[in-house]
């Protein structure tokens, strides 16, 4: 008998210890709606001018990090938010980011959005705004109207 008394408290204790090391449920994090960009933010005015030489650097980053959602064109069909079952604003499409100012689009693509993970400091702010002229870059021009 004296062997099950001393079993049964380390059994307790050990089942204690075991519960106690459980880690708790992960919660899960909802980003900041386009609501919470602070004006500040949303008033910056880019700094780079869009040119050749800025698209191409972002080309570069918006194939490595953004296309996999965004679409290499930018239409919102890429392989990974198909995958996920995304619904992705179609940046081909001018009336997307219309009321979209390049300090909202910036201050998006540094702190991330609903499944969109952040770049944050990953990027330099010069890349991040290259980003910016890339993605208005993508929007389709206006046929221009026939004159009768």
């Amino acid at each position: 008998m004296s062997r099950l008394t001393l079993l049964l408290p380390a059994a307790l204790i050990s089942l204690t210890a075991l519960s106690a090391q459980q880690a708790p449920t992960p919660q899960k994090v909802t980003p900041p709606s386009y609501s919470a960009i602070p004006a500040a933010a949303a008033k910056q005015p880019n700094p780079v001018k869009s040119s050749p030489e800025s698209l191409a650097r972002a080309k570069k980053w918006w194939n490595l990090d953004c296309a996999m959602c965004h679409g290499s064109a930018g239409d919102g069909k890429g392989s990974l938010a198909a995958d996920m079952k995304l619904q992705i604003a179609d940046f081909t499409d001018p009336a997307s980011l219309k009321d979209r100012t390049d300090g909202e689009i910036f201050y998006i693509i540094k702190t991330g959005h609903q499944d969109m993970p952040p770049e944050g400091t990953r990027i330099k702010p010069e890349e991040n705004w290259d980003l910016v002229n890339y993605v208005r870059s993508l929007a389709k021009k206006s046929a221009p109207e026939s004159k009768p």
